[in-house]
Formats: C-alpha cells, structure tokens, sequence
C-alpha cells in the first residue's frame, strides 16, 4: 500500500512539474532563442545565446520527459541545473516572493527535481513499465538457470564410478583401460582354457 502511494505522489508531481517547464519552455521557444538569449543577457545571464538554448531544450524536453515518465532523473537533473540558474543569475537577489522576481517558484520547481533525481518517477511511467518487465525477465531467466540445474543428466551413457579409486597402474596387454579392480576380476576368465 505504501508503495502504491509513492507511485501515486510520483506521478503527480511529475505531471505537474513537468506541464509547468513545458509551458514555461514553450514561451521561451516561441518567443526564438535570439529573443530569449537577449532577454538573459539584459538581466546579467553568463553565456546568453548558450543558456537560453539550454534552458529552451532543458525546459521543453525535460518537461515532456517527466510528463511520460520516460529518463525521469536524468530530465530532473537537466532541469534542477536549470533552476539553480534562474536563482543564482536571475532570482537570487529579489527576495522570496515570486511577484518581486524572488526564487519562490524556481526554489520549489528546483527541490521538486531534487526528489524526483534522489527517488525516481515511480512504477507509473514509462521508465516504471521498462524496469518492471527487465525486472521479470531476470527472474524468469534466474528460475531457468535454478531449474537448470537441478534437472536430471540428459546423457545416454551412465556417469562414471567416482566412489572408486583408480589404479596408476599402465592399460593392460591388449590395451586395458578399466580400472584395476575390475580388470583384476576378470583375469582369471582370461586364463582359463576354451572348453568343448
């Protein structure tokens, strides 16, 4: 049950995560990179043309990847980077509240991804789905290899007698390989002349 409610908290907060950087990359992306690259270097963004494709990309993308459930810690990763942009370059110096330009919401987007690399997306998601089913091929393959091998010897021919020792002694005259005790046994069969 704990576990479902997990799977359940996950993909809500993915979802919701990832339609906000969606809805915010799409802004970016239609505004065109040169816009954007613009915009981030006229509030003191380091590398306007490079951060602003990043952020469009990051945003857009990882966005859509949350959404589905597909890479999700290495989407929340790109966008927990992204965040901690916006705060130290953009929002850092403005205070808490959104509406003076503060980091609230890229701090709470940011801590938000921050779970999402730390925990993973859940069960539900497309990344839930890939790991259950390689999860139950390995079991599945595990039980063969353990049924494998306690199956009964396929070979025509019985094992060899381990429980007894093997003489060093050379093959016999005519080229006798058999184990000492057994040849032993058979010697005076040899011996005896042909009757009849």
């Amino acid at each position: 049950m704990q576990r479902i409610g997990f799977d359940l908290a996950a993909l809500i907060a993915r979802v919701a995560i990832g339609v906000i950087f969606v809805t915010h990359g799409w802004q970016k992306l239609q505004g065109g990179v040169p816009a954007t690259a613009a915009a981030f270097a006229q509030i003191g963004v380091p590398l306007p043309q490079l951060s602003a494709l990043f952020a469009i990309v990051v945003e857009s993308l990882g966005g859509v990847l949350l959404i589905l459930g597909l890479l999700v810690r290495l989407a929340a990763l790109g966008l927990l980077i992204d965040m901690l942009g916006a705060i130290m370059f953009v929002h850092g110096g403005h205070g808490v509240m959104v509406q003076n330009g503060g980091w609230e919401l890229a701090g709470a987007l940011g801590v938000g991804c921050l779970l999402l690399v730390a925990l993973g997306g859940g069960r539900i998601g497309i990344d839930g789905i890939l790991h259950s089913t390689y999860r139950r091929r390995a079991e599945r393959r595990a039980a063969e290899q353990d049924l494998a091998g306690h199956a009964p010897p396929t070979s025509i021919r019985p094992e060899a007698d381990t429980t007894r020792p093997m003489s060093t002694r050379p093959a016999g005259r005519d080229g006798d390989t058999r184990n000492f005790d057994d040849a032993v046994a058979d010697e005076p069969s040899r011996r005896r002349p042909p009757t009849g």
